[in-house]
């Protein structure tokens, strides 16, 4: 009785895992593309390019997801052999791929939030003085309008380091690229602190980057157990569908 309705099961749920891991596959793109952005935009706080690894696993697992989610339709309909095998290599390459990506991001993630103090601290303390036309100034300048944030920790940073004191009318000014938008005429006064974004940079920076790693963790984990819901799936409809048996030929059939 049991195996009477687990055929059939398998077949609606493979159909369904089919679709869903053509979702799967969408929202796989978008965390990759989302590391791959988040380091192309803030690639000088990063020292390590290895950060771009769990996004391009995570794209090349999306992009094999297409073809497995059809195959899981076919075998569903059809229930062919060769499908099937196919389909089990695929469901062992994307399960490598995500597992990969996955601890990959796991690692990074706390790796580069430790980091992030020392180097975006580094490039902070050269936006001025005797630096002033480091590549770093444009970073700075570009992180905290993107960001809406102001100095590493809070935008009294700008007012503690010398080296980023311009000196004009006698005040400390913090960057331009600290006032908000909605203030046309902000200068980077620090006594008109309203028009200045006060969170600070790292915190912000590396929000974000928990963020997309976790996301893209996560993803890896909900995907690759659909994986071998979709494995047991094929499993069974492979169970009862096994491979013909060729007998060895008798040679005294021919004597």
């Amino acid at each position: 009785m049991i195996k009477a309705w687990l055929r059939p099961l398998a077949r609606v749920l493979l159909a369904l895992l089919g679709l869903i891991l053509w979702g799967a596959a969408a929202a796989l793109v978008f965390g990759g593309a989302f590391v791959i952005l988040t380091y192309k935009n803030y690639k000088s706080f990063f020292w390590d390019c290895f950060l771009l690894v769990p996004g391009w696993l995570a794209i090349v697992s999306a992009f094999l997801l297409l073809p497995a989610g059809a195959v899981a339709i076919c075998i569903s309909t059809r229930n062919s052999r060769y499908q099937q095998g196919t389909f089990m290599y695929l469901l062992v390459v994307l399960l490598c791929l995500e597992a990969s990506s996955a601890v990959l991001a796991h690692v990074y993630s706390d790796k580069m939030s430790s980091e992030l103090n020392h180097t975006m601290g580094h490039l902070f303390h050269q936006y001025n003085g005797t630096y002033s036309h480091h590549p770093g100034t444009r970073a700075v300048d570009v992180i905290q309008r993107q960001l809406q944030c102001c100095g590493v920790h809070n935008y009294t940073d700008w007012a503690e380091a010398a080296a980023s004191q311009r000196v004009h009318t006698g005040n400390i000014h913090a960057p331009e690229s600290c006032c908000k938008k909605t203030y046309s005429d902000c200068t980077g006064d620090m006594r008109q602190s309203e028009q200045l974004y006060h969170e600070g940079c790292l915190r912000k920076l590396g929000y974000r980057l928990q963020f997309v790693m976790g996301y893209v963790f996560w993803c890896c984990i909900v995907v690759g157990f659909l994986e071998m819901l979709a494995a047991i799936s094929n499993g069974i409809l492979m169970k009862h569908r096994p491979f013909q048996d060729f007998r060895i030929l008798d040679s005294a059939t021919f004597s």
